[in-house]
């Protein structure tokens, strides 16, 4: 019997690529422009990094992580967000002694045990970044417009900018009281899971996705409603800014975040493109979540963007389509064994260049080379080596010349480098 993969982790294989390459060379670009430097953290931390941050209660530690002891019984994780493993390595590294504002970006896999899903899977990548440091609404609409800008330089327009507030410390607490009293009187119309979890999570009731549940939940109080005045004008200066900015945006008061260290400006970037995994980007401020880890006491706020969920929703014929820029087609053992040194230089020197090996006809061979999008293919047979030249044919015109042997290699450079060879940055 065949081993296959693990249902949830998908491979991406080579005709995928292309997307997945241009979506991650736009976020080096733009995070970059904006001030932020690449972080790299394991895949697996200790258990204990994601219960302290995201919370014993939520779905995520409850149900959702991947979680084993290695063989010396540490309780160890998958990661399965990245927000927490960057504040671990920004405490550990004591990065704030370097700046009082830090600007960090990452990509990489995460795991989740869900039911997989379009849009939703047991491996899945982010794009994310953090600002710790600034507590001044400003970088909230900052890191709003840095978003934005990814997701137009990457060419998707079907997203709309979501934003909530869910209080602070001092503002929350009875805000919550107040909506598990609201929610003990509607407890025969939640889901399951909701009254299972109304007390320990009730803001996730809010959120729940059960038609039953949006309604019972339809005149529930809101954390908007409660603000304290601090909460109430660092809202409103968001707003302000990114009204400054023409970001358009959408209050949701329902809006919340399934992990416990969110506070104040929260969002989404929401789509009509996938269904119910409508959100492609998350994030929001996080103050109180440096020093429960442990660091100094310093705010912070951040996103992620879920790669796959973009290359669903990226038409992959807006790309473009990356070609080959030259072909080797050869006939004969002595014209063959020329033409794989050309090509091993050549691709030394940065040229991609594909050649056949099993010294199949001429015809089978151009045939490759159109499969490759080839821009132009290189013909020598024993008859031009003979000769000491060189056939090139241009694969789009179908006109041919004749080049000498001799210093072929920086011509097929010149030619080959004026044609683009694949998918350029906006």
């Amino acid at each position: 019997m065949n081993i296959t993969g693990i249902k949830g982790m998908n491979d991406i294989l080579p005709g995928e690529m292309a997307t997945w390459h241009f979506l991650e060379q736009q976020a080096h670009r733009i995070f970059q422009t904006y001030g932020f430097g690449e972080i790299r953290v394991p895949v697996v931390e200790k258990t204990e990094l994601f219960c302290r941050s995201i919370g014993e209660t939520t779905d995520i530690v409850e149900k959702e992580m991947y979680t084993f002891d290695d063989r010396s019984g540490n309780s160890l994780t998958l990661r399965p967000e990245g927000t927490a493993p960057v504040m671990r390595a920004f405490i550990e590294h004591k990065l704030h002694n370097q700046d009082s504002v830090t600007k960090l970006y990452y990509q990489g896999p995460m795991f989740r045990y869900e039911r997989p899903q379009k849009g939703r899977y047991r491996q899945f990548h982010q794009i994310g970044a953090e600002v710790i440091g600034v507590d001044d609404p400003k970088i909230d609409a900052q890191v709003l417009a840095m978003l934005s800008h990814y997701f137009s330089a990457v060419g998707i327009q079907d997203v709309a900018l979501h934003i909530n507030s869910l209080g602070c410390k001092e503002c929350r607490p009875d805000y919550r009281q107040a909506l598990i009293d609201y929610l003990q009187k509607h407890l025969a119309g939640l889901c399951g899971d909701c009254q299972r979890r109304y007390q320990t999570n009730p803001l996730r009731v809010l959120d729940c996705k059960v038609p039953a549940c949006r309604e019972a939940t339809a005149t529930a109080p809101a954390m908007l409603e409660n603000l304290c005045r601090v909460c109430e004008d660092h809202f409103s200066q968001v707003k302000s800014h990114l009204q400054g900015l023409a970001i358009p945006y959408t209050v949701n008061a329902r809006m919340v975040r399934g992990l416990d260290y969110y506070s104040k400006t929260t969002f989404e970037m929401v789509t009509n493109s996938l269904g119910s995994q409508n959100a492609v980007a998350a994030g929001g401020r996080y103050d109180g979540l440096i020093a429960d880890l442990g660091g100094p006491a310093l705010p912070g706020i951040g996103f992620a963007i879920g790669v796959e969920r973009l290359v669903l929703m990226k038409n992959a014929e807006s790309l473009a389509v990356r070609r080959l820029p030259l072909f080797l087609a050869t006939m004969g053992k002595s014209a063959a064994d020329r033409a794989f040194l050309l090509m091993v230089s050549l691709q030394n020197q940065g040229l991609s260049v594909e050649m056949e090996y099993a010294g199949k006809s001429l015809k089978s061979q151009m045939r490759r080379a159109a499969k490759f999008g080839a821009r132009y293919a290189l013909i020598l047979g024993e008859e031009e080596l003979s000769r000491e030249v060189a056939v090139l044919r241009n694969m789009d015109e179908g006109s041919q010349q004749e080049l000498s042997l001799t210093g072929i290699e920086a011509r097929l450079l010149q030619i080959c480098s004026a044609e683009p060879a694949g998918p350029t940055a906006d």
